[in-house]
């Protein structure tokens, strides 16, 4: 019996690498995770053509500009075909659909990266599932809601710039931080001055 693999286990370790068929700008496109440059931000959903997933890919689509200020890309997963993918952006978001996706959404029709994310469902569809990969492929961050509940992008956003101000500065970040908030010196003494100041 193959072993499920976990989504926490794969926090600071190297991102699975994939090959997938992708809609991208309205064609069809090949795209391998470790081609990909900068930071990720992949994120898997259930279904084409259902309710909460287009309020998230849109979410993501609109705030795409923020993503590239911080050399971030946003991939998008699901167990649908490209066909499916291409058919919800020629949809009017007024009626359920995506219209144009400023991002690459990938199929996962053999549900093999959905596996190996440990983001798959026994029914064969796949949990919402987000994982932020940093420039060396390693996954800096994962979680997973269960279908009933969409994301928040900004809360995405956050957590991309504390990991990479994290990552550039050694300083590490306190809850709810934000860009130009206080951070936390990771030495017994020196922390005392964000304590002292912040407590």
């Amino acid at each position: 019996m193959e072993e499920k693999k976990s989504p926490l286990q794969l926090v600071g370790k190297r991102a699975p690498d994939f090959n997938a068929d992708a809609v991208v700008n309205g064609e069809f496109k090949n795209i391998t995770l470790s081609e990909v440059q900068g930071w990720k931000v992949l994120f898997f959903y259930p279904l084409d053509f259902t309710f909460v997933c287009p309020t998230e890919i849109t979410a993501f689509s609109d705030a795409i500009s923020k993503f590239k200020e911080l050399n971030a890309t946003v991939l998008g997963v699901s167990v649908d075909s490209k066909f499916s993918h291409l058919a919800w952006t020629k949809q009017d978001r007024k009626e359920g659909g995506l219209g144009k996706i400023d991002y690459p959404l990938l199929s996962d029709l053999t549900k093999t990266i959905s596996k190996d994310y440990g983001v798959l469902l026994e029914g064969g569809i796949s949990l919402r599932g987000l994982f932020i990969i940093d420039e060396s492929n390693t996954v800096q961050h994962s979680t997973i809601n269960n279908l009933g509940v969409g994301r928040n992008v900004e809360e995405v956003l956050r957590l991309v710039e504390a990991f990479q101000y994290h990552e550039k500065n050694g300083e590490v970040c306190p809850a709810g931080w934000t860009k130009g908030s206080d951070t936390i010196k990771p030495d017994a003494e020196k922390s005392k001055e964000y304590f002292q100041k912040n407590g």
